[in-house]
């Protein structure tokens, strides 16, 4: 795969000077030898691996037949969506979401491909990383998902049967909440749990918790930004509002002191500053479930007023999603860009998601970099819980991965 490492090599040299912490230098050198390194990969393939990186994310029905199991996790994790007799109702929650799920599914290709990119991205990073960082490597990455196989539990269980020693949790998600990386460091800790006393607990543990600000991440965003604006055509190039969407929150989690809402504004904020401030944008919020109150204005309504007030132009820019999946490929691309647009008047469309872009997959090799040589268990904002936490987990999560003698 990584023999698009050449779109890697040229990103860093466009990136010039621009500063991504203490990994740039390294990662310079390992896309100088990254296509020659990928060639060898039955090689790398042989050896032990002495570092794991599990990467967390949600994940996704990879075909039809698994939505209604994906539904099922996903509505019994008391973490995402506390419910009175979780058991009972759960079962029921899904088989009556699962046709419609099914059918939205059915038109973004029959699955999700976030199991896909995942890969890519990994495999991008550790191939990188194997040259930055040799003094940790061989690196192997895992993909530990919450509601879809390969599960995190699943994930733990086979680096513990390749013998790994030095575990890295690094959530995908580059703005923290409790209910999206918070849930996945939970299910970790569970585990842990179980297996304490057996050889799983040999494995030293540390987390890259949030990364809303790497210049990497900003700077991929900024790229795609600007490839879909000059796709505009120039008559109306600058009357576009860029519409910054991310998935919301309930408020009843917000105001139990969340960070997740202003680590997605200050993302949105150095992508503008990046940018240079060149366009009207907005943070909106989409994917809205149930009658209780949420994170607002939502992306539709937001439409809905820009068009009443003549705009006839906007971008959509998942600016919470890595990966393309349902929220990007049907809500955004088929909801929004093209039904509501078509509803509206406007011209809707949306900037890629980062997928396997060159700059993202090197922003992954420098945040695991910069952490590996850090050697801290995690950042500080971790070991803090919401000041009106009412999950007792993750307190117990906090504690421990933030006394993990690494």
């Amino acid at each position: 795969m990584l023999c698009s490492s050449r779109r890697i090599g040229s990103s860093i040299l466009r990136l010039g000077s621009r500063s991504w912490g203490r990994g740039v230098e390294p990662v310079a050198r390992a896309t100088a030898s990254a296509c020659r390194y990928s060639n060898s990969s039955t090689a790398q393939d042989s050896r032990k691996p002495q570092t794991g990186i599990l990467m967390l994310n949600l994940g996704g029905p990879e075909t039809l037949d698994d939505v209604h199991d994906f539904l099922l996790r996903l509505f019994l994790d008391k973490d995402l969506i506390p419910l009175p007799a979780q058991n009972t109702l759960a079962p029921w929650i899904a088989k009556r979401r699962a046709p419609r799920i099914r059918e939205q599914y059915s038109k973004i290709g029959g699955g999700s491909p976030i199991k896909m990119w995942t890969e890519k991205q990994g495999q991008g990073m550790v191939d990188l990383l194997d040259q930055m960082s040799p003094q940790t490597a061989p690196h192997k990455f895992y993909v530990g998902f919450r509601y879809a196989h390969p599960l995190t539990e699943d994930a733990i269980d086979q680096m513990e049967s390749d013998g790994i020693r030095r575990a890295v949790a690094f959530t995908q998600y580059p703005h923290y909440s409790c209910s999206t990386t918070g849930s996945s460091l939970n299910a970790i800790y569970r585990h842990a749990q179980k297996k304490s006393g057996s050889d799983g607990g040999s494995m030293a543990w540390s987390v890259i918790d949030r990364w809303p600000i790497h210049a990497g991440l900003v700077q991929a965003f900024a790229e795609t930004i600007r490839d879909e604006i000059a796709k505009f055509s120039s008559e109306v190039r600058d009357d576009v509002v860029i519409l910054f969407s991310a998935h919301s929150l309930p408020l009843k989690v917000v105001n139990r002191g969340d960070p997740y809402p202003q680590e997605v504004g200050a993302t949105v904020q150095a992508v503008m500053e990046t940018l240079g401030y060149t366009h009207p944008y907005r943070l909106v919020w989409q994917s809205k479930v149930g009658p209780l109150p949420w994170l607002s204005p939502q992306t539709d309504d937001v439409i809905k007023g820009l068009s009443k007030q003549g705009r006839k132009n906007a971008l959509l820019v998942p600016i919470a999603f890595t990966s393309d999946h349902i929220e990007t490929l049907h809500e955004m691309d088929l909801e929004y860009a093209e039904e509501l647009g078509s509803e509206c008047g406007m011209n809707i469309r949306r900037s890629a998601a980062l997928n396997d872009s060159p700059t993202f997959i090197k922003a992954l090799a420098d945040i695991a970099y910069t952490h590996l040589q850090g050697n801290r268990p995690c950042s500080n904002q971790l070991s803090l819980r919401c000041p009106m936490c009412v999950n007792p987990v993750c307190g117990k999560m906090r504690q421990f991965f933030t006394s993990q003698k690494l």
